[in-house]
């Protein structure tokens, strides 16, 4: 199992990491590219939402007082106890004071303390895979050479993480972006490796293994049988198949070789050759360009892993990079972990992990995606857990909001709108969904307070229920409610549920109460709808395709299947998005013949 925290990276590493403690460390931190990544959100049809969420904003300035001391941290030997390398101080200020204070300044200074912090927490076994791109990718080196020292630099790798752009007939002046860099230290020269290997190319297996065994229809080549080098290397001189040479292997070796059928001699008087197999060849030795991993696939694709993230990568390239320099049980950390991707492919491996964001919608979006694999119930180590550190959050800067997806994370809703909304939200700051009895598909509309609360704001989530056709509503505030809210609430009266199951309507639910582990009472719910959830089988098999060479499995792998009763609310829920397009599509017409 792992770990999450929800905070600044810088503070979290320091205060709840031990030196020399983690064994690998990968970082996809929001690149300096001036863009602003929105987390989007399906509704329940699995449709685009009109509502996003701003999960991060990729795009750095040079805040005063706050970058400038990390700035004077970084290069006052005073103040950081000569824990910073004097190297990174030098490049840093040289590199401030050449270009300016500006947002790539205030980018690298950030990322310089993180990973100065980061490389503290290293095993000097353990090795960091900082995932960029050639927007800030050159001064990230130069930084990671003064973190790390320039010899502990391994490999820059570049991915392919798109195709081809074809936009140059709408004013495209430049070539098309197409990869990313991954950038590839180890903290000493003796760290963690396991070899990988990946397929042959197609064209390279036809002209090397161009023969095929008729008896079984294998591929092989053929290899020199010849000792290189003759007497002077001791290599034995005997005659084989009416040839007489100087040979790799000894009489013995050869004869058996021959029993086995693994010499052959293409005709009389050749120099006989040895049969090497396409399937027992482990393929080609990992390079640093990797085209065979490719982006998470659009949402409308069945065996899709996207859930939002437009930053997300795919599992497989997270895969890739966990096996080859960290084993079983060793500890990973993503410091920057937005989606969960990485903690979800250290899971699969048998890896313990420990995921950090700053955003609690990041966190909300992790626990749900660890739940669609199966890992449940986990706790965020440095959250809330008492009315004073929650009031605390609510004071910080988007306060409120922070109070928002916390709340929803702990009700298990999806949020709906955001800091930065990109519609209205109605009202509604998240939904779950569910299945009735009679499979038909239902909503709970959820609105948080973090500030002070009235009769009136329950009437109005009563209002918005009728106008959203929802079966019930959920009210969550910081505040005690007086008895004038809780009749507010009475009023909307009951929801059955089943001859058995009988819910109030609209519930009120305290900050206190998620404290103490207190939630609305509501249906049995699928997952929600905001994470789709996809099969570990499916995700295995895509990444066979592209990794797996023929008749080799990984032991680490688990095909799981989904359950018979996840199958049968997928079609419960399938049928009533389609039931209620249908009536949809029939009141339409009504309104168009009353209008006639």
């Amino acid at each position: 199992m792992g770990r999450l925290f929800c905070g600044d990276n810088r503070v979290v590493l320091r205060e709840y990491f031990t030196r020399a403690s983690v064994d690998l460390i990968y970082l996809d931190p929001p690149f300096s590219s001036a863009r602003a990544y929105n987390q989007i959100f399906r509704d329940e049809s699995g449709n685009r939402s009109a509502a996003q969420i701003l999960a991060f904003e990729d795009t750095w300035h040079w805040q005063a007082p706050k970058t400038d001391e990390t700035l004077q941290y970084l290069t006052d030997t005073g103040l950081n106890g000569r824990t910073v390398p004097a190297e990174l101080a030098s490049i840093i200020a040289s590199l401030v004071r050449g270009l300016g204070k500006n947002p790539l300044t205030a980018y690298l200074v950030e990322m310089a303390i993180r990973l100065v912090e980061m490389h503290t927490v290293l095993k000097p076994t353990g090795s960091l895979y900082l995932h960029c791109d050639p927007t800030a990718s050159h001064y990230l080196k130069v930084i990671l050479d003064a973190v790390f020292g320039p010899r502990n630099f391994r490999s820059e790798i570049v991915w392919k993480r798109s195709s081809a752009h074809s936009d140059t007939k709408q004013g495209r002046r430049v070539q098309g972006h197409i990869h990313d860099v991954i950038l590839f230290y180890t903290k000493t020269d003796k760290w963690t490796w396991n070899p990988t290997y990946t397929p042959y190319d197609s064209d390279y297996v036809e002209q090397f293994y161009r023969h095929v065994e008729a008896q079984s229809g294998r591929r092989y080549r053929l290899g020199d049988l010849t000792g290189p080098g003759g007497a002077a290397k001791g290599n034995p001189h005997y005659e084989v198949m009416g040839v007489t040479r100087y040979w790799r292997f000894s009489k013995e070796r050869m004869e058996a070789l021959i029993k086995e059928g693994r010499v052959v001699q293409t005709q009389p008087g050749t120099v006989p050759a040895y049969k090497r197999y396409l399937d027992e060849m482990p393929g080609v030795p990992l390079q640093d360009v990797w085209t065979d991993i490719n982006p998470v696939a659009p949402k409308n694709n069945e065996r899709s892993e996207r859930i939002g993230f437009q930053t997300q990568k795919p599992l497989a390239l997270l895969e890739r990079i966990i096996s080859v320099s960290s084993n079983p049980g060793d500890l990973v950390l993503d410091p920057f972990c937005g989606c969960g991707t990485a903690i979800i492919a250290a899971h699969k491996l048998g890896r313990e992990w420990a995921g950090i964001d700053i955003a609690w919608l990041a966190i909300g979006v992790m626990k749900a995606r660890m739940r669609e694999f199966g890992i449940e119930d986990i706790a965020v180590e440095n959250e809330p857990t008492e009315m004073d550190s929650l009031r605390q959050m609510i004071r910080e800067r988007n306060g409120g909001y922070k109070f928002q997806f916390w709340a929803l994370n702990k009700v298990l809703a999806m949020p709906v709108g955001g800091i930065e909304k990109k519609g209205r939200d109605r009202g509604i700051d998240g939904v779950r969904t569910f299945t009735d009895t009679a499979a038909r598909l239902q909503r709970i509309i959820y609105s948080v307070k973090s500030g002070h609360v009235t009769p009136g704001m329950v009437r109005e989530l009563i209002g918005v229920m009728k106008q959203e056709r929802a079966a019930m509503g959920v009210f969550v505030t910081v505040e005690r409610p007086t008895e004038e809210i809780r009749r507010a609430a009475m009023v909307a009266g009951s929801y059955q549920f089943a001859a058995s199951a009988t819910f109030p309507r609209v519930q009120i639910v305290t900050a206190e109460d998620l404290l103490g582990g207190r939630v609305p009472e509501v249906p049995a719910v699928a997952p929600p709808t905001g994470f789709r959830r996809i099969s570990l089988a499916a995700v295995d098999r895509r990444r066979g395709e592209q990794m797996v060479l023929p008749k080799v499995t990984d032991p680490l792998l688990v095909d799981k299947a989904v359950s018979r009763e996840v199958e049968q609310v997928r079609a419960q829920r399938r049928k009533a998005v389609e039931d209620a397009k249908r009536r949809r599509k029939v009141d339409s017409t009504r309104v168009r013949g009353r209008s006639a």
